[in-house]
């Protein structure tokens, strides 16, 4: 499962997601918010996506949106198992999931439009993490 947040600066942008996972006939659940709401907070979003994915973290995934991207990449990070990467290139999508198997994906709004961020996405979700000993050794540090 793919689970989405966002607060009003990633709003339209989580929308156009939702029709992109759409047309690639991905499974999704949009955690919020569900309309434009101009003093709501990311961290709300942030909380409720990384609790989801921190349940079941080698299977589920979740994609966050903020203005900055950077709120919602702190919020998501405080849960144990959640590794969440602020990615502005399918680039730095790749590298996260190969080197630290990303289960969450945060993005800026105001940096990533919709073409990028599609880009991003689809990157991110075609990535397997490599297993590699040394990553697995590592990400046991940060999973205490």
């Amino acid at each position: 499962m793919i689970y989405l947040g966002a607060d009003h600066r990633g709003y339209q942008l989580k929308e156009r997601v939702k029709n992109f996972l759409n047309e690639i006939g991905l499974e999704y659940q949009d955690l919020g918010n569900y309309k434009y709401e101009e003093n709501d907070d990311y961290a709300d979003f942030g909380r409720l996506v990384a609790q989801k994915v921190s349940e079941n973290p080698d299977k589920d995934k979740g994609i966050l949106i903020c203005g900055s991207g950077v709120g919602m990449d702190i919020s998501a990070n405080r849960f144990k198992c959640v590794r969440s990467v602020l990615a502005s290139s399918s680039e730095l999508a790749v590298s996260s999931r190969k080197d630290d198997d990303t289960n969450v994906l945060s993005l800026g709004s105001n940096f990533v439009g919709e073409k990028r961020a599609e880009e991003i996405i689809k990157a991110w979700l075609e990535t397997e993490f490599t297993g590699e000993e040394k990553r697995i050794r590592r990400l046991r540090k940060i999973d205490i």
